[in-house]
């Protein structure tokens, strides 16, 4: 995967030119920005694939920044780079439009996979705009899911990991598998992750009491349909 352009907000200049010319080795295109200000001004000059945010950044922080991103973009993949590592705080990047957390210090090989794996495109065997999912239509193309003519937008994440739980559909999808495809890794945080991941995909189909997505304990999630 080449060419990849990515919007890296960090306020530590030392840290910021490592991560930018390690990526840049490996042929990534990177956007570096010292603030929040900065880093939204070159996201609408330089239209990134994937954004890169620290979360303690002088002007505004990576979860506003994010939120503002969010309100005009909702498909674009964010990371998040932070030393904080409680619970509260992981839900409250995910909450602010987040799609994975990596925690300082991190290895670059890392921060790799995980932007690959936000940016890996399914290779699909069906109709990715007519997927049926009980009284639902899912499109994974353009990662919206209707019901009765109301459309909801989905984000890159939840678009993959529900057409995954609908390719193992009465099925079990195994835990450690999707954490591995989606997520890079099974570690705690990734795994809290998909936790808050699969219960908005259950909000979201919440229309249609014949789906359930389970949660099948110690192997992984279900969705029934």
């Amino acid at each position: 995967m080449n060419n990849i352009k990515v919007l890296l907000a960090e306020d530590e200049a030392s840290l910021g030119m490592i991560v930018k010319e390690s990526l840049e080795t490996r042929n990534f295109t990177v956007f570096h920005a010292e603030n929040g200000k900065i880093a939204l001004e070159k996201y609408q000059k330089e239209k990134p694939d994937i954004l890169v945010l620290d979360v303690m950044m002088p002007i505004k922080d990576g979860f506003t920044l994010a939120k503002e991103i969010r309100a005009e973009n909702k498909h674009i993949p964010i990371i998040f780079l932070t030393a904080k590592s409680q619970t509260s705080d992981v839900l409250e990047g995910f909450n602010n439009g987040g799609n994975d957390y990596l925690k300082k210090p991190f290895s670059m090989e890392e921060l790799i996979v995980r932007i690959k794996a936000l940016l890996n495109r399914i290779e699909l065997k069906t109709d990715t705009e007519n997927i049926k999912i009980g009284n639902y239509l899912f499109n994974l193309t353009k990662q919206t899911l209707t019901f009765s003519e109301e459309e909801q937008q989905l984000t890159h994440r939840e678009a993959q990991l529900l057409f995954y739980l609908f390719e193992k559909k009465n099925e079990v999808l195994d835990r450690t598998f999707i954490l591995n495809k989606l997520w890079g890794n099974d570690d705690f945080f990734n795994a809290r992750s998909m936790d808050v991941f699969i219960s908005k995909l259950r909000k979201k189909l919440n229309q249609d009491e014949n789906i359930q997505i389970i949660n099948v304990r110690g192997f992984g999630y279900k969705l029934i349909c």
